[in-house]
């Protein structure tokens, strides 16, 4: 409509049975619409629900070994990390060492290679393993598609 008094734009929105609204305040002059409020803000809060339900929310597991663990208890640990990785989770892997388990904290990083190994195709190393107090922890996310 280019610039209008306001008197003028609020006899248009009331002829119209619709609402004025200031769309932009700060500027010169301000600058205003007719709209019908109501159905804006339903609009608004519409989109808003769509948007959070396809939002995709990432957990982190977690997946906890001990350096000493056998072979097929590492692989039952393997495909349960492997399904959390399909499911577009975040796994966390930590080795938690005990007592004199301290002195061999090369055996945890041996045991994560090894896990590591065994989920390569469906995972890929966010954060190396790194030694934390009594743990030693690696992350791992889903590998894109």
């Amino acid at each position: 409509m280019g610039v209008v008094s306001l008197k003028r734009a609020m006899e248009v929105s009331s002829e119209r049975d619709l609402d004025l609204v200031n769309v932009a305040p700060s500027a010169k002059p301000p600058v205003c619409k007719v709209m019908d409020y109501g159905k804006y803000k339903y609009e608004l809060a519409k989109k808003e629900k769509e948007a959070r339900k396809n939002q995709k929310i990432i957990n982190v597991k977690e997946i906890r070994l001990t350096p000493n663990i056998e072979a097929h208890d590492l692989n039952v640990k393997a495909n349960r990390a492997i399904e959390f990785l399909k499911d577009g989770d975040k796994v966390k892997v930590a080795v938690r060492f005990r007592g004199r388990e301290m002195g061999h904290t090369q055996l945890g990083r041996v045991v994560l290679d090894d896990f590591f190994e065994l989920i390569s195709e469906v995972g890929k190393i966010e954060k190396a393993a790194k030694l934390e107090g009594r743990n030693m922890v690696m992350f791992v996310m889903p590998k894109a598609e």
